[in-house]
């Protein structure tokens, strides 16, 4: 991402029941986690804002749950003022190539931090970080990391310790 101020984000998109160790890499590659669960911010994405009827109403209910961090997808820059009128902390930029992420960081003028997701590459990464955003997340970091082959193989030396009559010296399981 070279010298910009964008800080790399990992995604809740992690394996059930290894979210935890899959955070704990991406910190050691150099990411940022963000956002652990789903109660670390109210994230309002396109269906719920139609459901809700708007971004205004979707951003209200979040607001009256309490929750102190929204987050507000928009994927047009329309979607910009009314996100940050009806009370989003953080705007997170959908699908948006370096130019339309420069126009609206241009738009949003620092109030509130822009992150831009979606389309992330390592072909993509420089220019979507030089548009000026805060933060890009790659689900990515977590989703498609590739498995290690680790495999247990006896060297021939040890196998041939491993002889049947010392196999069979282990103490006999009774069974019932």
């Amino acid at each position: 991402m070279g010298d910009t101020k964008a800080t790399l984000l990992d995604t809740r998109k992690t394996i059930p029941g290894l979210r935890v160790l899959e955070k704990y890499a991406t910190r050691m590659g150099g990411a940022t986690n963000h956002r652990m669960g789903l109660g670390d911010a109210a994230m309002n994405k396109d269906n719920h804002v139609a459901i809700a009827g708007g971004v205004g109403p979707a951003l209200a209910r979040a607001k009256a749950a309490g929750i102190a961090s929204i987050i507000c997808e928009v994927d047009h820059l329309d979607q910009i003022e009314p996100a940050l009128e009806a009370g989003a902390t953080h705007l997170l930029l959908d699908n948006m190539g370096p130019e339309m992420l420069a126009r609206a960081v241009r738009q949003v003028a620092g109030r509130a931090p822009c992150e831009a997701s979606g389309g992330v590459r390592l072909d993509t990464i420089a220019a979507i970080a030089a548009s000026g955003v805060d933060y890009v997340s790659v689900g990515r970091l977590t989703q498609s990391a590739p498995a290690a082959d680790i495999g247990l193989d006896f060297q021939e030396a040890l196998a041939q310790q491993c002889t049947a009559a010392q196999l069979g010296e282990l103490p006999k399981v009774s069974r019932p």
